[in-house]
């Protein structure tokens, strides 16, 4: 027994370092759940008290299958999550605990859901420095940078990194200190400090040549050559940008070939050299393509492995039973009328449980068509749709609708290469949404470069005059905020108008193919006059709006001004 033991352990030792190395591939991970079972069975013969079971290695395993599952099955990492950290919480094991926080806090920040992403990584922290693991304490400073970046707090972001790099020098992890000088890098760079941004950058790229990680290598090239587009060096930087693309082609980094193509296009467009840019941005959009389709077929043969895993699971499972029926007559046939009654039972509740696995598959399906009707219609909207086949259009009295549109945007677009243009929107629309979904409001359609929304529908509500308001002032400071940004790098530059107003309208469902939810009636008529009758860098918004949002900002009358088809119109500016 002792020797098959240690045996097993070597065996999941074994195992653990592949899918490491080798993440998210079910076959690897059909190993090691194999593996574990067997640790499950020798735990029961030994006794869980044993002094021979090391309940640690446990814990090892299901981290391992945690990190493999990240990737492409977020519940089921968490369920595996929760597992180590139930464990290591039985047994004292403190490590297991804080790698059971990493991988919740890497789980939630896949998902986009910050807060409790940086709760979880800092319960890490705060055990491994503890427990004095280094080589840890240096990811946890990392991945709370890393959280902190995309929460655009680039102060506590570079506190972090600069945190983790002092770590990893100690420690003598060149791995780590180059990523943690291209992270620096980046932080730099985005702040449009562009000699500080270099330097890291240069920093990273000699220790990963210096360990001759190619793909390290490709990165700070790419980088690098970024860079020195931003400053106008431009013989330089096609220098470096052609070595990122020469490196990556030769490595098979499909998404460094892709930045590499983008950057090239933004440099040939600099230098006027626009039948290049062409040729670069068409590369682009192909090596794009081919990611996405990569990307695709990566996640139909792994729902095909998984789908393959669960068969073959279900499959031994019955096997199992039945070995153990046959031998529970063998060794008790004084019992055969109870055992066969038990075999019987064991068999029921085997098919049962296929049948729930069918159902959760079911399940989860109709969870991800549900998830991309919601990115069409407001969730009620959508439920109606589903029970009935059609939604009815619906009255609302009191809803605030908010036009957005770029002063001279249309001049400026013909002075920009495609990307950058489709680029530009992109950003600001993006920034555009996340500031409406916190303040409740819908978002409607974009025209070109208009975006419209409103606010008190499908669910009405009293506060929606104030959320639109304030959304209106968000985004304002976020043009605000990105121009000077524009200015700082040299390029073209432009302005935002906001008109608001309040009134009654109708929504519903347009269409019967691509169909959109959208809103009619003279409300959203007089709100597009509040933009189009509006300045530059200023909010808008109608009397009626005003009246409604007067104890909570700061307005100035403008008085009554004309607005097209609508006669003259009490018009107000928003000043705080």
């Amino acid at each position: 027994m002792k020797k098959a033991l240690f045996l097993l352990i070597f065996t999941i030792q074994c195992s653990l370092f592949t899918v490491h190395c080798f993440s998210q591939d079910p076959h690897l991970i059909d190993s090691l759940v194999t593996q574990l079972k067997k640790l499950n069975a020798t735990k029961l013969a030994l006794g869980k008290n044993s002094p021979m079971m090391n309940d640690t290695l446990m814990a090892k395993v299901l981290i391992s299958l945690s990190q493999a599952y990240w990737g492409y099955n977020p519940d089921k990492a968490m369920d595996y999550a929760r597992k180590v950290l139930a464990l290591s919480e039985q047994i004292g094991f403190k490590k297991g605990m804080a790698n059971a926080y990493n991988s919740m806090g890497v789980i939630y920040d896949h998902k986009g859901d910050y807060y409790p992403a940086l709760e979880f990584h800092k319960k890490a922290l705060k055990i491994r420095e503890e427990i004095g693991f280094k080589k840890g304490i240096a990811g946890s400073y990392n991945n709370i940078g890393h959280i902190y970046w995309r929460q655009g707090n680039y102060p506590e972001a570079l506190k972090n990194y600069f945190a983790s790099l002092k770590i990893r020098e100690e420690i003598g992890d060149k791995n780590g200190i180059s990523s943690s000088y291209n992270n620096i890098g980046n932080i730099y760079y985005i702040q449009g400090n562009y000699p500080v941004a270099l330097k890291n950058y240069f920093a990273s790229l000699k220790i990963s040549e210096e360990i001759g990680d190619k793909e390290g290598i490709a990165n700070s090239y790419n980088n690098i050559g970024t860079i020195y587009t931003n400053q106008k060096k431009y013989n330089e930087a096609s220098g470096y940008l052609n070595k990122a693309l020469s490196l990556s082609k030769e490595i098979g980094l499909l998404e460094i070939n892709k930045n590499s193509y983008k950057n090239l296009t933004i440099l040939d467009s600099a230098q006027g050299n626009f039948k290049q840019a062409l040729e670069h941005y068409k590369l682009f959009v192909t090596t794009r393509d081919s990611m996405f389709n990569q990307e695709n077929t990566k996640k139909l043969v792994q729902t095909k492995m998984q789908y393959e895993f669960d068969k073959k699971e279900a499959l031994t499972k019955v096997e199992q039973e039945k070995k153990d029926a046959v031998a529970h007559q063998e060794l008790q046939t004084q019992k055969i009328v109870r055992n066969g009654f038990m075999g019987g039972f064991a068999i029921v509740l085997l098919f049962a449980g296929v049948l729930f696995t069918q159902r959760n598959k079911i399940r989860k399906g109709k969870k991800r068509s549900d998830e991309l009707l919601l990115n069409i219609l407001p969730s009620e909207v959508a439920e109606e749709l589903k029970a009935k086949g059609s939604a009815d259009a619906k009255q609302f009295d009191e809803v605030t609708v908010m036009f957005t549109d770029f002063k001279g945007f249309t001049q400026i677009s013909e002075k920009l290469s495609p990307a950058e243009l489709v680029a530009e929107i992109h950003t600001c629309f993006k920034a555009f949404d996340n500031i409406i979904t916190r303040y409740n409001i819908e978002k409607i359609k974009t025209i070109g470069d208009s975006y419209m929304c409103a606010g008190g529908l499908p669910v009405t509500n009293k506060t929606n005059a104030i959320d639109v308001v304030n959304a209106a002032l968000e985004i304002r400071q976020f043009i605000k905020e990105h121009l000077q940004q524009r200015n700082e790098e040299g390029k073209e530059s432009f302005e935002i108008r906001i008109g608001i107003h309040t009134g009654p309208v109708v929504a519903g469902i347009v269409g019967v193919k691509k169909f959109a939810y959208d809103i009619w009636g003279d409300t959203v008529n007089i709100a597009s006059r509040m933009e189009s009758s509006g300045e530059a860098g200023q909010v808008n918004i109608s009397g009626t709006t005003q009246a409604l949002v007067k104890d909570k900002f700061t307005c100035t009358h403008r008085g009554k001004i004309a607005a097209k088809n609508k006669g003259e119109i009490d018009m107000y500016f928003v000043e705080a």
